[in-house]
């Protein structure tokens, strides 16, 4: 039987939930296949994979779409990990670089700049990691993933995009999504949700083996992360693929 190409995003936010799809009774059924994840979105829409923690506002692209898991990677408030980062205060900027390895951030970023913070830089994408160097002045720059947390040592000013969202709207935000483009088996499902669970279960271990010194890690996840997708987030998702939809 062909296993089922999951794809899953190469940070640390994804190691409690990958954590189970390396052991079994799950590992033999599926290929993982690691990437950052704007390049995952870009692999579901070309049918390169199965299934994708992709982000979510890919999902208006996608002709039909299943979320196929009861987890995902969201936030109650503070992310710490995607940020606009700033060597200026936020009315001082006149440049901002979006992360090329993003694509629910820049929306978010994007609705944030033009609907509530009153500002009006040059928004430009970036193409690669060189925009980081860029940083600086009155050039701000959106950061992701673990180089955030490298980021957060270097520039003066953070805004931090889960912060804002709950500000604005009192709702969590999602990030990312478990999501398949056809119907998933709901036998495949259970093992699949079994296996997201089993590392939240297992932080202490998984920060144990972490060689991570930026940011308390097990911090991170207890706190900034929250992983269960539940009734709230799918309303904070839809709100958001609402106001994205309106742009």
């Amino acid at each position: 039987m062909d296993k089922i190409k999951v794809g899953v995003v190469n940070y640390l936010n994804t190691k409690p939930l990958v954590y189970g799809l390396e052991r079994e009774p799950i590992s033999s059924q599926i290929e993982l296949i690691g990437d950052y994840p704007s390049r995952l979105a870009e692999m579901l829409l070309n049918n390169e994979i199965d299934i994708g923690l992709v982000p979510v506002a890919v999902l208006p692209k996608l002709k039909e779409y299943h979320i196929v898991s009861d987890y995902c990677i969201g936030t109650e408030g503070e992310i710490a990990s995607v940020a606009l980062f700033s060597e200026v205060p936020m009315h001082e900027i006149e440049k901002v670089l979006l992360d090329y390895q993003s694509q629910t951030s820049v929306a978010l970023l994007k609705y944030l700049i033009k609907e509530y913070w009153g500002i009006n830089p040059q928004i430009i994408q970036a193409e690669n990691e060189e925009y980081r160097n860029q940083i600086a002045g009155t050039t701000a720059g959106l950061v992701i993933g673990d180089r955030a947390f490298e980021q957060r040592k270097i520039s003066t000013f953070i805004y931090d995009l889960g912060s804002e969202w709950r500000k604005i709207t009192g709702l969590p935000f999602v990030f990312a999504a478990w999501v398949s483009t056809k119907p998933i088996t709901t036998e495949f499902i259970k093992f699949f949700n079994e296996a997201n669970a089993l590392g939240l279960d297992k932080i202490d271990e998984i920060v144990a083996k972490a060689t991570f010194n930026l940011f308390d890690l097990k911090k991170y996840y207890k706190q900034h992360l929250s992983y269960f997708f539940d009734a709230k987030k799918l309303q904070g998702m839809n709100h958001f693929l609402q106001v994205i939809n309106e742009e």
